[in-house]
């Protein structure tokens, strides 16, 4: 546990920065109901894989292929079913909404997965690769899935604190292939602001008769998303972070897992939580307009897949 975690003080919840998965879920049966986690394999997915179906939940886990993801499921114990799902390949994400749908009703949808700053661009269907991966990966599967969420079900969008490194105004919609002026974390913080506005805006479509969407900024932890990063300033963050203030793996579950199933959060759609309490987030990531825009070129995008138009990042400019 590093020094910060071990001194940061909880709310009078009894919730903060130290909480993990497990203490999160510690007065919770789950029993009966069925929980959706894309990136089950490893980190941040594979714990909450494992603390949720402690607590009862029959825990779909997802994974890029369907050998890793039964990997985790057997490992987190009966109460899983594996299935396949590259966020990349439309295709996959297709058939995995066709497979869970045979599991549904679904109380929760943790979108978990995701990639973070290759050195190098590189692009999945003309688009760039983070931005369609934790992005637009996403945004197929949930929209797809949205019909058999249940009356009280959740969306849960793996956001980060990194959303602050996003370009000015957000996202650069003239510029979602990232040929122009590649950089890693900026683009990072860009597909981290479209998983946040796509919570707000599914939030505010979804109303308030009881289903609801909410973005999470996990911590910042020593998970394999990072292996994409290397060099000896790298080394020493990490060396330096473990010891000072990281989360661990266990903490950091622990957000992702309150939105999905306790109880509290049943009245927080469209927030962007932090350490299991409401936080702030840039300024622009409430802008309402901004995020029915992203929608709005998401679903272009969408469309454009369908039609085999793939590398056509060109269409969706505003």
């Amino acid at each position: 546990m590093s020094l910060y975690a071990r001194l940061a003080p909880r709310g009078p919840d009894g919730l903060g920065y130290s909480c993990t998965a497990e203490e999160v879920t510690a007065d919770l049966s789950l029993q009966g109901l069925r929980v959706l986690i894309t990136g089950c394999n490893s980190g941040l997915g594979q714990e909450s894989l494992r603390v949720l179906a402690l607590r009862g939940a029959h825990v779909i886990g997802a994974a890029r292929t369907l050998e890793k993801a039964q990997a985790a499921c057997a490992a987190a114990g009966a109460r899983t079913t594996p299935v396949a799902c590259e966020l990349t390949e439309p295709a996959s994400v297709a058939h995995c909404i066709a497979t869970v749908r045979t599991l549904a009703p679904l109380d929760a949808v943790i979108c978990n997965a995701g990639i973070m700053a290759p050195r190098q661009l590189q692009q999945a269907h003309g688009y760039e690769l983070q931005f369609f991966a934790n992005h637009i990966g996403h945004f197929l599967l949930v929209t797809g899935l949205l019909d058999a969420l249940s009356p009280q079900g959740r969306i849960v969008m793996l956001s980060s604190r990194a959303h602050h490194r996003a370009p000015r105004g957000g996202i650069q919609f003239d510029n979602l292939s990232g040929e122009r002026g590649y950089q890693p974390f900026t683009a990072y913080g860009q597909s981290k602001m479209a998983n946040l506005l796509f919570a707000k805006e599914l939030a505010r479509r979804l109303g308030s008769a009881g289903r609801s969407a909410l973005a999470v900024h996990p911590g910042v932890i020593a998970t394999p998303l990072g292996r994409h990063m290397s060099g000896v300033a790298v080394t020493l963050f990490f060396g330096a972070g473990s010891l000072l203030f990281f989360k661990s793996i266990p903490q950091g579950a622990a957000t992702q897992c309150f939105a999905a199933v306790h109880p509290r959060a049943a009245g927080l759609s469209g927030a962007y939580l932090a350490d299991c309490h409401v936080a702030r987030p840039r300024a622009d990531a409430e802008d309402p307009a901004l995020a029915r825009h992203l929608w709005e070129v998401s679903e272009r995008i969408v469309d454009g897949l369908r039609r085999g138009r793939d590398g056509s990042a060109q269409t969706a400019r505003s």
